[in-house]
């Protein structure tokens, strides 16, 4: 009796064991969307579908055959006011190229309960910052990490193909208060509306962390 016990016990020892190797030989990042891989300039850009604040689904399919500029937004963002409120950025660069094929789109990819995520907020930065351009809410991330649009604001350029040909900031003053000299964006839609290859494609965003969840 005393061996059968033993052994059983030993069975159970090595079955435990073996889990436990099992789990440790998953990758911390087993199962996690976050690990997935994020859009790069050169890729087709992720398609989404997302409501706006009137409740209206955006589909970027839709403008397909147009440039496409995607302004990641939160209003409770320092930078984000910055070039909406303080200077006229995102309102004067959208403005330009309204009548040249050119579609801007922001995106909030804040969750539920975080800062500048909630549908009063965005309402009330839209009619504060006189916004004419649709913002679209993404509360679970996905659009957001499928761009791997890491602040707010971060942008990004899709030409008429459909192709990701711009990631990065909006200008290159990295403070809270004054505007750069050089606007990447304005930049990037000039090239890509004139048929040449961007030059400056990818640089590193500036602005507050997107606020995602879980």
């Amino acid at each position: 009796m005393k061996n059968l016990l033993h052994v059983s016990v030993l069975a159970l020892g090595l079955v435990a064991g073996a889990g436990l190797l099992a789990l440790q030989a998953q990758p911390a990042n087993a199962g996690s969307y976050a690990a997935a891989p994020s859009a790069k300039v050169g890729d087709t850009a992720p398609d989404f579908t997302l409501k706006d604040l009137d409740g209206k689904d955006v589909k970027l399919a839709d403008y397909k055959g147009k440039i496409v500029v995607l302004e990641w937004f939160n209003p409770g963002c320092p930078f984000v006011v910055k070039h909406h409120s303080t200077l006229d950025t995102m309102k004067k660069t959208a403005a330009a190229y309204k009548d040249k094929d050119v579609v801007w789109l922001a995106v909030n990819s804040g969750a539920d309960g975080k800062q500048g995520a909630s549908m009063e907020e965005n309402t009330k930065a839209r009619k504060d910052w006189k916004i004419e351009y649709p913002i679209l809410l993404d509360p679970t991330g996905t659009t957001g990490k499928a761009y791997g649009a890491k602040t707010t604001p971060h942008m990004y350029v899709i030409d008429k193909g459909g192709k990701l040909v711009y990631a990065g900031a909006i200008d290159n003053d990295r403070g809270p208060k004054k505007a750069g000299e050089k606007n990447y964006v304005k930049n990037a839609l000039d090239e890509v509306i004139a048929g040449k290859k961007v030059t400056d494609a990818t640089n590193e965003p500036y602005g507050c962390s997107v606020k995602y969840g879980k």
